[in-house]
């Protein structure tokens, strides 16, 4: 922003240096936060004028609402029924929703006069009236334009829902009477939805609830979904509080209400007898039914739903540390140590072998034929490759040096290698590149993926030693996106899940609707349900009827659970809302009456989850017989007025919803008077005259003018920059919109 040295930014003009700093020093702060967008060439208007209704009556007019050029587009906004007292900002905002500031704006404040981003318009006489600002005209009224983008000054409409408005300025923050909503949208979006407002929480905010506990598997160390049969298999251990019953092996599930349907407790030892076997690491699948499992210390075995005992092989070597399916479908990849091996199921003969400096973790990625060995103490994650089985890469593991060893999982869509150690999670892309730190409150103890959705499932557990002030006994369940890792779900707290009696596991239905968590220390695993507030499909729009006729506003949201509708309706300017009594369809129907013009309207979505509304639109009801005739020529319905000298008038006057009136005959001229909606331009033959807002008679001149009653004041209009204490401070970005128009039913 630049000034006058010696002057404050927002000085009026006149050598009223004592008025001068009183003003300027108001203003200052306002000017020095907003930032200063830089002019360019603008296109011309894109679709259709749209009007909206105030909680005061006033009416405010965007000549442009959608297909907006992102980089700048002019928009003409006209005004008329504004208060006389209270100075307003006209520009585009965020919008937060009735009776809420609408902030942060786009503005700026160039001196030169060539940024014309917002307006500021104030009361006749108003110290600032000048070369910051305009008057209003008779009536209330004004005539500007300004130019809008779709990004700049913290402001994106892309990720928020953007809207034109008029707003009390910064001598009247907390005045919400002023605020006048037109959402608009830019090339490529529409405006009407945005997905609805939020009253508790974020319109389509996703959760997790818990919706039951399973406690007929033992002390449950790891899950698998099985991808054909859709049964829940457990590898689980003995679970000590249940001494009567000895737990160990693999259980299978009713994933839907946890019933039991097979319990393998035995598998082959070290002498090929069957012996008692807990289930520690489940590989994979196979076909059709069943898993491939690690039992300690050494044994591989197999087993599916129904099977008396499990088959499988004793190898030789130190203790199992990982396995997971091999290259070949007879084949199982085993970490004994820092020894990998590629083993025959049926036989345990070492068809390939590699030693590595150390480690106990890998995690496979069969699709691009690599496998990822971690060594924790070492702080080193080495890249395998599966075709020749040779090291192709090693890579630091920040943090990874003597931390407590986690998990290593591979993304199965982008091949992106999930590694947690201590309360960190570091994420690898397949080059080997650090491309993510996620760091939690609790331990990072395993990773799950859902292709179909793109979201990755973390679990943390609490440490378990309450007396360490970091542990509260709670552990965290988190969802991230995995292209750009942001938060996609509300972070969940788990109740009793923590380490001290082994780690947790995860499964996750494909698709993300349910996720099942196991908790050793408590012998239980919980299954979470995927929950959605309401978000608005469909949303109403402002519609415009006859007397007497026949309207249907529609409305729709998705959510988990189906969510419950009500329609609510604004007499006040949308101060006060009362509930339609028995209106809880999508649509709301009725027969619309003049007394409902100015009506405002909107949807009421609920779930469990939370409450979302839709932005309020407006009922506009004309008279059924199209206006007045004869007489006085008194015609109006739109920004354009008639004197009552019978500038129009005689036979056979008529009126349009755009303000515009004619007539055959004139008492003082030939063709009559003509006054457009926005009262741009006007037209006489005879004594009466239009300027700006379209009032005509007594003058005895013509005279036309671009600029609306705010040009015949004859100021010189000039951009100032938009009030910090609204249109900057405000404005917390809270969630994305996406934007989109649907035609409500007349």
């Amino acid at each position: 922003m630049t000034s006058t040295p010696g002057s404050a930014p927002g000085t009026p003009p006149g050598g009223q240096s004592r008025l001068r700093r009183r003003a300027g020093t108001a203003a200052v702060a306002a000017l020095l936060l907003a930032g200063i967008p830089v002019g360019a060439a603008v296109s011309a208007d894109a679709g259709t004028p749209k009007t909206a209704t105030g909680p005061q009556g006033q009416k405010l007019t965007v000549s442009a609402t959608t297909g907006l050029d992102p980089a700048q587009q002019k928009v003409r906004v006209q005004g008329e029924g504004y208060g006389l007292t209270t100075g307003i900002y006209v520009a585009l905002c965020k919008d937060n929703g009735d009776n809420r500031v609408p902030s942060p704006c786009l503005g700026g404040a160039d001196m030169s006069g060539g940024s014309k981003t917002s307006q500021w318009i104030v009361p006749p006489g108003d110290p600032y009236e000048g070369d910051l600002a305009q008057a209003f005209g008779p009536g209330g009224t004004f005539d500007v334009e300004i130019e809008i983008a779709q990004k700049g000054d913290g402001l994106d409409c892309a990720e928020v829902a953007c809207s034109v408005v008029t707003r009390a300025d910064h001598r009247a923050a907390g005045d919400r009477t002023q605020d006048v909503r037109i959402p608009v949208a830019f090339a490529g979006q529409d405006p009407g939805d945005g997905g609805g407002e939020g009253v508790d929480v974020p319109a389509g905010t996703v959760s997790y609830k818990s919706a039951a506990d399973f406690t007929t598997a033992g002390k449950p160390l790891d899950l698998l979904l099985h991808p054909d049969s859709k049964k829940l298999y457990v590898g689980a251990d003995n679970l000590p509080d249940t001494a009567d019953v000895d737990e160990r092996g693999l259980h299978v599930l009713n994933p839907e209400n946890g019933a039991s349907e097979s319990w393998i407790s035995q598998a082959p030892g070290s002498t090929g007898a069957l012996r008692a076997s807990a289930a520690a690491r489940i590989a994979g699948p196979l076909p059709g039914d069943g898993v491939v499992y690690n039992y300690p210390l050494r044994g591989v075995g197999s087993a599916k739903s129904g099977d008396e005992a499990a088959t499988g092989v004793w190898l030789a070597g130190s203790t199992i540390t990982d396995i997971a399916p091999g290259a070949a479908p007879d084949t199982v990849l085993v970490a004994q140590g820092a020894t990998l091996s590629e083993i025959e199921r049926a036989t345990g003969t070492a068809t390939r072998t590699l030693t590595l400096p150390g480690g106990t973790q890998f995690a496979a990625d069969p699709e691009r034929g690599a496998l990822w060995y971690t060594d924790f103490t070492a702080g080193k994650l080495h890249r395998v490759d599966l075709a020749s089985f040779t090291v192709s890469g090693s890579f630091d593991l920040p943090g990874g040096s003597g931390g407590m060893a986690g998990f290593t999982e591979t993304d199965p869509a982008t091949g992106a290698v999930w590694v947690g150690v201590g309360r960190s999670v570091l994420v690898f892309d397949t080059a080997g590149t650090l491309v993510k730190t996620l760091v939690g409150k609790d331990l990072a103890r395993d990773a799950a993926f859902d292709t179909a959705s793109g979201r990755a499932y973390v679990v943390w557990q609490d440490g378990g030693d309450l007396s360490d002030p970091a542990n509260d006994n709670n552990g965290t369940l988190t969802v991230y996106g995995t292209e750009d890792f942001a938060v996609a779900a509300q972070d969940l707290s788990l109740p009793g899940n923590h380490s001290q009696a082994g780690a947790a596991s995860l499964a996750v239905e494909p698709g993300g609707a349910t996720v099942f968590v196991t908790s050793p220390a408590e012998g239980k695993i919980t299954k979470l349900v995927r929950q959605v507030s309401p978000l608005v499909t469909r949303a109403p729009a402002d519609l415009t009827a006859k007397d007497g006729e026949e309207v249907a506003i529609r409305a729709e949201a998705e959510g988990t659970p189906e969510p419950t509708v009500r329609w609510q309706v604004s007499t006040d300017g949308a101060q006060t809302w009362k509930d339609v009594e028995g209106a809880t369809e999508s649509a709301l129907t009725f027969t619309a009456l003049t007394a409902q013009d100015g009506y405002r309207y909107r949807a009421e979505f609920r779930n469990d989850v939370g409450t979302t509304r839709t932005a309020a639109v407006t009922l506009t009801v004309t008279a059924a017989t199209g206006g007045d005739t004869g007489g006085n020529g008194d015609a109006s319905n739109g920004a354009g007025s008639t004197g009552s000298d019978g500038s129009t008038g005689g036979d056979d006057g008529t009126q349009s919803s755009g303000g515009s009136t004619t007539g055959d005959s004139d008492s003082t001229g030939g063709s009559g008077s003509t006054g457009t909606s926005g009262g741009s331009t006007g037209t006489s033959d005879g004594s009466g005259a239009t300027v700006g807002g379209g009032v005509a008679g007594g003058t005895g001149t013509a005279a036309t003018s671009g600029g609306g009653s705010l040009a015949a004041t004859g100021a010189t209009v000039m951009s100032v920059t938009l009030a910090a204490a609204g249109l900057v401070g405000a404005g917390v970005l809270v969630h994305r919109r996406a934007r989109r128009r649907t035609e409500g039913a007349l």
